[in-house]
C-alpha cells in the first residue's frame, strides 16, 4: 500500500490526476471483491451482447458446442452478409477475457471468418445460449494462495476433419487462480498423439517461461519451479530420456527446448490421470456432465444466481461471502 500512495503521489505532481478508488468497472470488465478475493466478469458486456443480437429471450444451452460437433468450410449454404458473422465472433473473442469455458468453440468458429455458412452462424448461436445461461460467470482470484504455478498441457486426437492437425490446449494457475489458458490448431500436422501431445508441452513451457520472468520482473519472492501437468506417458519419457533422436526427428527443436528447461529446473514435469486432466474443455465439445467436472475446476463463479422467474439478485453464492458490486 506504501509503494501506490507513493506512485500516486509522484503521478499527482506532473499530471492532474483524480483518485476514483477501487476499480468497480473497466472497458467492459466488473470487478466484485471481498476478504477473500476478487471476481472479474464480463456480464453487461454479455448481456448487451445477447440484447444486441436478439437473444435476450432464447432458451439456454447448458454447453457451448454439441458433442461430436466437426465444422467443415462447405457446411450449409453461404451467408449473404458475413460481416454479421465476423462482428460476433470478434465479441467472442473479447469475451475470452473472463470466459475461458468458450475457449473451444470460438477457436473452431474463428477459423471460417472469411467463408461464414449458415452451419456455422447457427453454431455460433448455440454459444449465445450458453452465454444466456450464465452471463455474469467470471474468474475467481483468491486473496490467500501460494505463488506457484502449475500448468495443465493436453491435446486432442487429430481434431480438425478437413487437415487433421490436432488441437493444443494449456491453462495454467498461479496457485488456485487461472491466469493463461489457450485452445488452438496446430500449426502442422503430427504423426502420432505423442507428437501432438509433445508440441502441446512445448508450447505450455514457452509460456511458462514468460510468466515467470513477469513474476521475476516483478520481484515475488520465492518462485518454485513450476508443476507441468501430462497425461501421455510416452511424451513424459521423451522429455526425460535424450536417447530417442530417432523417433523424435518432426519435433527435435521442441525436445531441445523442453529437455533444456526442465534440466534448467524451470518446471517439475509429473504424470496425471487423464481422468483428472483438465484441458479437455479446450481441446474438444463435451457432454454436460464432463464438461461440468472441467468447469468446476477452472475457478470459475457465477456471482448472480438465478431466482425463480429467471431474475437475478446481487449476492454471492457458494458461501464466498458478501461481494462489493459495482451497479
Amino acid at each position: 500500500m506504501a509503494i501506490i500512495n507513493s506512485v500516486k503521489h509522484t503521478l499527482q505532481q506532473h499530471f492532474h490526476i483524480k483518485d476514483l478508488g477501487h476499480m468497480k468497472y473497466f472497458l467492459g470488465l466488473e470487478l466484485a471483491r471481498n476478504n477473500n478475493g476478487i471476481n472479474i466478469s464480463q456480464r453487461k458486456y454479455t448481456l448487451d451482447l445477447l440484447d444486441t443480437t436478439g437473444m435476450m429471450g432464447c432458451k439456454p444451452a447448458s454447453t457451448p458446442m454439441a458433442r461430436d460437433t466437426r465444422l467443415l468450410s462447405t457446411d450449409g449454404k453461404p451467408m449473404d452478409d458475413p460481416s454479421q458473422y465476423r462482428r460476433l465472433i470478434g465479441q467472442f473473442i473479447y469475451l475470452l477475457n473472463t470466459r475461458p469455458d468458450i475457449s473451444y468453440a470460438v477457436q473452431q468458429l474463428s477459423q471460417h471468418m472469411q467463408q461464414p455458412t449458415e452451419v456455422h452462424f447457427a453454431v455460433a448461436m448455440r454459444v449465445l445460449r450458453y452465454l444466456k445461461n450464465s452471463p455474469a460467470q467470471g474468474i475467481m482470484f483468491p486473496a490467500t494462495s501460494t505463488l506457484q504455478l502449475k500448468a495443465f498441457s493436453d491435446s486432442d486426437w487429430a481434431t480438425c476433419p478437413e487437415t487433421r492437425r490436432f488441437v493444443t490446449g494449456f491453462c495454467i494457475y498461479l496457485g488456485d487462480s487461472l491466469i493463461s489458458w489457450k485452445s488452438k490448431k496446430q500449426a502442422t500436422i503430427s504423426r502420432s498423439l505423442t507428437e501432438a501431445e509433445y508440441r502441446s508441452m512445448a508450447a505450455t513451457v514457452c509460456e511458462l517461461q514468460w510468466l515467470t520472468n513477469i513474476l521475476k520482473e516483478l520481484r515475488v519472492p520465492s518462485i518454485a519451479p513450476a508443476l507441468l501437468y501430462c497425461d501421455n506417458a510416452s511424451a513424459i519419457h521423451i522429455a526425460n530420456n535424450s536417447s530417442f533422436q530417432e523417433h523424435t526427428k518432426n519435433i527435435d527443436l521442441d525436445c531441445h527446448f523442453v529437455r533444456e528447461k526442465l534440466k534448467n529446473q524451470l518446471f517439475r514435469l509429473l504424470p496425471v490421470p487423464s481422468s483428472q486432466q483438465l484441458e479437455d474443455i479446450f481441446t474438444k465439445p463435451l457432454d454436460y456432465k464432463p464438461f461440468q467436472i472441467n468447469l468446476s475446476k477452472l475457478g470459475l463463479y457465477f456471482i448472480y444466481p438465478k431466482l425463480k422467474g429467471g431474475g437475478v439478485r446481487y449476492c454471492i453464492i457458494n458461501l464466498i461471502g458478501p461481494f462489493s458490486i459495482a451497479n
